[in-house]
């Protein structure tokens, strides 16, 4: 059997096995690369491990590290908390309260789990509290993790722009950004006027319920304590463990409700310097050039180096299962590259007579695996398997890896995916799980089966990009 067909076939291995099974895909991704490059490329263990992208890795540890310090100094919650407060009684307003803090969080460089996991609560409890549709208000919180996903320093966005530079493709960072931005929240306001959205325009609360009832998660005991979610698993987790930190932070863990005091708690001064920190970072990160994840680090560092107390068990927050996934899926990468698989299936998407209609195809790909895998794993295999659509087919570098991240993210409602298990596991009580679970599959469905379509016809097929 030739070189691209056994990797093409372990990579397919990879990614049922690992939705199967709860194991760490880039563990398993290590495993496929070694024993593909020694028993079928004859590499040698140096060769193998030469794949890592130290770079990647120094932007994932550095990134995950300082939201970590601003989720245990209680800046994540200052921002959730001022979020809701700015509603002023508006119940209309509280969705896309939900829906621009999620995208927020992972803008800054928080994992689209982690975030979700933080959100995700406090969310689906005003849901459950001021009766609004609760498929609504989880499919805001996980839209606006896509929506955000993909900012020069999130995780996603430092994954796809580095993929890009790697394979010596023209990067188009905020392009990239502003179309998941868009298409999310598009798809927010198309969800806002099915789901019952306009009904809540006319109703209107006291604000200050926001901080006096604990069913809303929205003031001190905000759920805010959630360590990175295993990476790439799809399986349902228990309501009262799912998204559980085990560092101590200020608001406790995820999904368990502190009692509320009767007014928000004030900005304290490690706050303030933590969102200093992070608007430093962009700025330097961004205008200046430098390396995000020498930038963050450094900036954690200082944090901690000022209040060391508040640090406390930072370290240990860093998305570590994300660094693996990162570090096994970008070796397996290398492999796949040295086989001549992405140039294998490239061609045979190109030579479908039209390379858009190649690039529909990779779009559905990368649609209907990320909605039963990892999203993050996807990413740096899909795109170099573009190339030769971009290369010779004429389409757009940009626009095709765009279309690709939205096609492969989007798709991260589904209740297989670590995100949509996050909503079903922390529905209100006013649904049942049974019948929530239903909703949440079959408006999956309609993206797995529309999504890929639209963004392609809307980004790839004008060329516009």
């Amino acid at each position: 059997m030739s070189p691209e067909w056994v990797s093409i076939l372990a990579l397919v291995a990879l990614f049922v096995v690992g939705t199967v099974l709860p194991i760490n895909m880039g563990a398993l991704a290590f495993v496929a690369a070694w024993l593909v490059g020694m028993y079928s490329l004859g590499l040698d263990e140096k060769e193998i491990i030469a794949g890592i992208s130290g770079d990647l890795i120094l932007t994932l540890v550095g990134v995950t590290y300082l939201f970590a310090i601003a989720r245990n100094n209680g800046t994540v919650d200052l921002i959730v908390r001022k979020a809701v407060q700015a509603v002023g009684g508006r119940v209309a307003l509280i969705p896309w309260v939900m829906f621009f803090v999620t995208a927020l969080l992972t803008a800054m460089g928080a994992a689209s789990p982690a975030a979700c996991a933080i959100i995700g609560p406090i969310a689906l409890g005003f849901a459950g509290r001021y009766k609004i549709n609760p498929l609504l208000m989880g499919m805001f919180v996980v839209h606006g993790a896509q929506a955000g996903g993909f900012s020069p320093i999130s995780i996603y966005g430092t994954i796809t722009n580095s993929v890009m530079r790697d394979n010596d493709l023209p990067v188009g960072e905020v392009t990239v950004f502003l179309t998941s931005l868009v298409v999310n929240l598009l798809i927010a306001v198309v969800l806002f006027v099915v789901l019952g959205g306009k009904d809540l325009l006319s109703r209107r609360i006291d604000a200050n319920e926001m901080y006096d009832d604990p069913e809303t998660g929205a003031g001190t005991g905000a759920g805010t304590g959630a360590a990175a979610v295993h990476a790439g698993s799809s399986a349902h987790r228990d309501r009262t463990t799912l998204g559980t930190g085990d560092a101590p932070d200020r608001g406790g863990a995820v999904g368990t409700l502190a009692p509320q005091t009767s007014a928000p708690p004030k900005v304290v001064l490690d706050q303030v310097v933590t969102l200093v920190a992070f608007v430093a970072v962009a700025v330097v990160a961004l205008v200046f050039d430098k390396n995000i994840g020498f930038t963050a680090i450094t900036a954690a560092v200082i944090l901690t180096a000022l209040f060391p107390k508040q640090q406390k068990g930072a370290v240990g927050q860093i998305a570590w299962a994300t660094v693996l996934l990162v570090a096994g899926v970008s070796t397996f990468a290398a492999i796949l590259e040295t086989a001549g698989a992405p140039e294998y299936v490239g061609k045979w998407a190109a030579g479908l007579g039209a390379a858009v209609l190649g690039a529909l195809i990779l779009c559905y790909v990368g649609g209907v695996v990320s909605a039963f895998a990892s999203s993050t794993a996807l990413l740096p295999i899909i795109i170099p398997i573009a190339i030769p659509l971009i290369t010779g087919g004429g389409v757009s570098a940009i626009g095709l890896v765009a279309a690709l991240a939205v096609s492969s993210t989007i798709v991260d409602v589904s209740p297989f995916s670590t995100n949509g298990a996050l909503m079903v596991a922390n529905r209100p009580d006013t649904i049942s799980e049974e019948r929530f679970y239903k909703q949440i599959l079959t408006y999956s469905a309609i993206v797995v089966v529309v999504g890929p379509l639209l963004v392609w016809a809307a980004v790839v097929l004008p060329g516009w990009v």
